[in-house]
This record gives structure tokens, C-alpha cells and sequence, in this order.
């Protein structure tokens, strides 16, 4: 119950829509009631021309509307009676149109909702949780759970305020018509519900389990399109294929298991239902025959008793659609109470520029059990060119991912001009550093709003004189659509050299004071990283430049080379004096240059 009003709390912004429905359904079902109530002068006065009796004494108004009816004309009485159901019909058309309309318009607000809640969430998420988190599930969390919710609303919250409103009036009608036999009724009719209960359990179940196969096919369908190029470079097309069809497979199984319970819960319903009718069909027919209440009212008693098997039947499929759109709700909650690791500060400081150093201080970091950088005491002054190198695994990446506050520290603190990164906003600290990265992220759009990404309101020029800083004017004027060309997904279009050289113009327009380049010339040939090469020595010219190199020739140049091993600064020096006193740097050099 708790987690369904959470999901409720959802809807509340969109109450007044929501009246409007519920009014709706209202008028609508007391135009259900009128329709059935026209059953009694149709069987009693018009077809049988009988007068109309009921078991138990009424109030007046309903007495002198009976001896009306009694007393008005066969002939007069059908004519208005077809009047009559024409214009109830015409009416509550137009009053289901638009409850159905109204309920679908809340539902698809509230999924947009929360489609938008999620997608912000995971973007205010730290990179911790991307790396635990497979893209696949969290696609499935915004496309395939949501929708559950969309049904909860528009089909489950709409049956069960029209058919709760049915199950009152049709309730009041045969109580009102005779008491005993409708108490009778209702001994018998709750038989209805108690398999509806049982079956949306399991169906709960089979509901959660479905959800999270649907996640695993997304994960893996993700991976096998991202990772195409491998997959046929392995030929590993038949095992793809395989492990997809064995999720597709389970996935099939559950569904399949849900849709015969649901189809099972129909029969039953209607089963104990029919049961309940003959019995309670029997005692008022003994009713009719004795002349205690005419065959009109036994008509609408009967009626109203038997349209109380739609409610009764539509309510328990509310009840296992609400069972499996809770187990989507639970998941979509794990998402939006997530908490990220890396919090802005209440009242942030907003840094304006960068005027001294960056200061390292004691700084350790672990991801999770396992230690990564250990008591890191390190200073970088403005307008320095600092490599870091060492072998794989020493914590090079992470040691520059803490300067713009991806992670944060678990010892120690990092300060820029003398303040702690966790002091100032993360917008303002992020918009003085610019990264260029080894693995090149672009997006499937125009070369333009790639270099602007960071930057929308550049004008034109300014895009362009950063391509040229860039060595990537050239080829993108020979593109297409020049600027205007889209890339494709992660820059499919272009080569790993033009891709790198389009992420250095972002990073030139960006106008960075502190630039972190990570292994930004490793996988490229030697033609396309003399070119990217040339662009990055313009890109670093008057920056302070943090370097992650695979290449130690290429940073042979750097005003200072620190030396990581298992977490810990091994050396510092310049090219020259580590190869003249060093022991690590000197190995991992000799040995790059031997291979070479």
C-alpha cells in the first residue's frame, strides 16, 4: 500500500484533470443506472401491461412517479422510453469519451514525468554508478517499466474509480429493490474475488521477473550492436545469437505464463459468478410467482445483480495490473532515491578563474575494497606541463578524474588557489578544465553542435577558428554537408584521427585554463597523430596541462614527469634528470624504445 501512494504521489500534480474524470464517470454511471432503472416500465407497463410492484413501502416521490408510470398510456410510455434511452446513450458517449480521454491524458503525463525524473536523476548520478550499472537496464528502466505505469494509470486508477462508482450504484439498486436477497447476493458474490488475489500474487511475481529478463536483453542487445566490430572480428555472430535467443526464450516463458493466468482469472470470475446468479435467480423468481414483486422489478434486480459481475470482474484485473505495474514502480524508486556519491556543496563557492596551483594533499583513493592511489602529495602550478606516467594499473586516469571532481577522495583533499574542490560549485570547476580523452565520445549529430557541445551560444566563426586550431578544418569543409554534416553514432563517419581532432576543437572552443589530455594520441597511426600532435601543442599553448601518455617520447617535453607505481608517486623529475637518476621511468623508456 505504501509504495502504491508513492506512485500516486505521481498523479497528484494533475488533480484537477483528474476530477474532471472522476466527474465524468460519475455522470456517466448514473446514466448507467437510469438506462438499467428503464428495464421496470419496459417489462411491467409497456410489454406485459402490468403495474409496477415492489416488496417494501417508498418514499413519495417514488410513489407518485410509480402511479405515473402505472397510469400512462402503453403507447405514450414507449415512445418517450425510446426518446429517452436515445438521448442517455448520446450522453454517456459523450461523458466515456471523455473520462477515457482525460484518464490517458493523465497517464501520459505522468510517464513523461517520469521518464524526465529518471533521465535527471541518472545525469546527477556520479560516474560510480555508471560504472556498476549496465546501459541496457537503465534504458529499460526509462522505455519498458514505465510503461507498466502508464497502464496502471490509464486503465487500472480509471477501472477502479468507474467500476467502484458502478459497484455503489448497482449495490444501492439492489438493496434498495430487496434487502434480503441482495444480502444474500453479497455472501455469495466476494467468491468472485478471491482468485483475482491469488492470481495477481503470482502474477507480481512473473511480473518482476519479466522486467528484469527485459533489462538483460536490452543490456545485451547494447553491448552486441556497440560491439559489432568485435563480435565479427571473433566470429562470434552464432554465440550472440544463442545467448539473445536464450533470454528472448525465458522472456517468452514468462510472458506466456502471465497472459494464461490473466486469461484463467476471466473464466473463473465468471464461473463463481454464474453460480451466484442461479441460486439468486431462483429465489426471486419464487418471488415473481407468489406476486410479492412484479417482473419488471425483478428485471432490474437481476440486471443490476449481473452488472455487478463487471465491476466485481474488472476490479480484480485491477488488482494483478496494479500487483505488476508495483514491481516496475519498485525499480523505477531504486533509480530516483539513488543518492550521488560526489555532492555539491549547500552553499557552493563559484570559481572564477584559476591564478596559482593545484595541491594535492595526502590524497588516497579506493573503488570500493581496492586501493588505487595511496597518500598522493603533489602540487601543479599555473601554466605547468605535468605527464603522468607509470605502468598499467598505477592509478594514472583516476589521479586526474579527481581534479574535476568525478570522484572524490577518501583521504586527504585536493585545493585550487588555496580552496577545496568540494567547496565550489561543480559547474563553475569543471567549466576552467577541458579533457581530451583516449577513447573520443561524440554524439549522432552535426560536426558543428559537436565542437559547440559545452559552448551552444559560440557563433560560427569562433567553431571554426577552434577546427583550425584543431588541424580539422580541412577535412570537414571536404565533408558533405561541411559543418552541418551529422557524424553518426559515436562519430561512425569519421576516422579515429578525425574523431580525436573534432574532440580537440571542443576542447579549444571551451578555452579550458586547466587541460587534462588521457592517452589523447595512443591508438592513432603515425599520419593522423602527427596531425593530432600538432593540434594538441597549439590546444596546450598559455594552459596548465595535466598529460597521460602511453608514448614517453611524446612528453619528453613536459616541464615535470610523475612517476606512479601501485597507487604511490615512485618519482618526479624532468625527462632528462629521471633517465639520469631514475629507475622506473628509465625501464618503461628503454623498454618503448627496444620495441620501437
Amino acid at each position: 500500500m505504501r509504495l502504491y501512494l508513492k506512485f500516486l504521489k505521481f498523479v497528484q500534480p494533475y488533480g484537477f484533470i483528474l476530477g474532471i474524470a472522476i466527474l465524468m464517470m460519475v455522470v456517466s454511471t448514473l446514466f448507467d443506472g437510469v438506462s438499467l432503472s428503464m428495464l421496470v416500465p419496459l417489462a411491467d407497463n409497456i410489454l406485459t401491461d402490468k403495474k409496477i410492484v415492489l416488496p417494501r413501502q417508498l418514499p413519495s416521490f417514488l410513489e407518485n412517479l410509480i402511479s405515473v408510470l402505472n397510469n400512462t398510456p402503453r403507447i405514450t410510455l414507449l415512445k418517450f422510453t425510446g426518446i429517452l434511452i436515445i438521448v442517455l446513450f448520446t450522453l454517456k458517449g459523450i461523458t466515456t469519451f471523455f473520462q477515457g480521454y482525460l484518464m490517458n491524458l493523465v497517464s501520459q503525463k505522468v510517464i513523461r514525468d517520469i521518464r524526465t525524473l529518471l533521465y535527471e536523476k541518472i545525469q546527477s548520478l556520479s560516474l560510480d554508478f555508471y560504472i556498476h550499472s549496465k546501459t541496457g537496464i537503465l534504458v529499460s528502466r526509462i522505455t519498458y517499466d514505465v510503461v507498466w505505469i502508464q497502464t496502471a494509470i490509464s486503465e487500472a486508477l480509471a477501472d477502479l474509480i468507474f467500476y467502484s462508482f458502478q459497484l455503489l450504484l448497482f449495490t444501492f439498486i439492489i438493496f434498495f429493490i430487496h434487502p434480503k436477497l441482495a444480502f444474500i447476493s453479497f455472501i455469495l458474490l466476494p467468491l468472485i474475488g478471491l482468485p483475482a488475489v491469488r492470481i495477481g500474487k503470482l502474477l507480481r511475481k512473473i511480473s518482476k521477473s519479466a522486467q528484469e529478463k527485459m533489462a538483460e536483453i536490452n543490456a545485451i542487445l547494447y553491448e552486441s550492436i556497440t560491439g559489432a566490430r568485435i563480435v565479427k572480428a571473433f566470429s562470434m555472430e552464432d554465440y550472440e545469437i544463442k545467448r539473445f535467443k536464450k533470454f528472448i526464450q525465458d522472456f517468452y516463458r514468462l510472458m506466456l505464463n502471465a497472459v494464461k493466468k490473466n486469461l484463467a482469472l476471466g473464466p473463473i470470475t465468471e464461473f463463481f459468478g454464474a453460480c451466484a446468479g442461479v441460486f439468486v435467480l431462483y429465489l426471486g423468481g419464487k418471488e415473481v410467482i407468489k406476486g410479492t414483486i412484479s417482473f419488471g422489478v425483478f428485471v432490474l434486480f437481476l440486471g443490476a445483480l449481473l452488472s455487478l459481475l463487471k465491476p466485481f470482474k474488472r476490479l480484480s484485473k485491477v488488482y494483478t495490473i496494479n500487483q505488476q505495474a508495483l514491481s516496475a514502480v519498485a525499480r523505477i524508486f531504486e533509480i530516483l532515491n539513488l543518492q550521488p556519491s560526489v555532492k555539491e556543496s549547500p552553499y557552493p563557492y563559484i570559481m572564477k578563474s584559476f591564478e596559482k596551483e593545484i595541491v594535492f594533499e595526502n590524497v588516497s583513493f579506493s573503488y570500493g575494497e581496492k586501493v588505487v592511489l595511496e597518500e598522493i602529495n603533489l602540487r601543479i602550478n599555473k601554466g605547468e606541463i605535468v605527464a603522468i606516467v607509470g605502468p598499467t594499473g598505477s592509478g594514472k586516469t583516476t589521479l586526474v578524474n579527481l581534479i574535476p571532481r568525478f570522484y572524490d577522495p577518501i583521504k586527504g583533499r585536493i585545493l585550487i588557489d588555496g580552496k577545496d574542490i568540494k567547496e565550489m560549485s561543480l559547474k563553475s570547476l569543471r567549466s576552467h578544465i577541458g579533457m581530451v580523452t583516449q577513447e573520443t565520445i561524440l554524439f549522432n549529430d552535426t560536426v558543428k553542435m559537436n565542437i559547440s557541445y559545452g559552448r551552444q551560444e559560440a557563433e560560427f566563426a569562433e567553431i571554426v577558428m577552434a577546427a583550425e586550431v584543431a588541424n580539422a578544418h580541412e577535412f570537414i569543409i571536404r565533408l558533405p554537408q561541411g559543418y552541418d554534416t551529422l557524424i553518426g553514432e559515436q562519430g561512425a563517419k569519421l576516422s579515429g584521427g578525425e574523431r580525436q581532432r573534432i574532440a580537440i576543437a571542443r576542447a579549444v572552443l571551451k578555452n579550458p585554463s586547466i587541460l587534462i589530455l588521457d592517452e589523447a594520441t595512443s591508438q592513432l597511426d603515425s599520419a593522423a597523430e602527427r596531425l593530432v600532435q600538432e593540434a594538441l601543442e597549439r590546444l596546450m599553448q598559455e594552459r596548465t596541462v595535466l598529460i597521460i601518455a602511453h608514448r614517453l617520447s611524446t612528453i619528453k617535453g613536459a616541464d615535470r614527469i610523475v612517476v606512479l607505481q601501485n597507487g604511490r608517486i615512485a618519482e618526479i623529475g624532468k625527462h632528462e634528470e629521471l633517465m639520469t637518476r631514475g629507475t622506473i621511468y628509465k625501464q618503461i623508456y628503454q623498454m618503448q624504445k627496444l620495441v620501437a
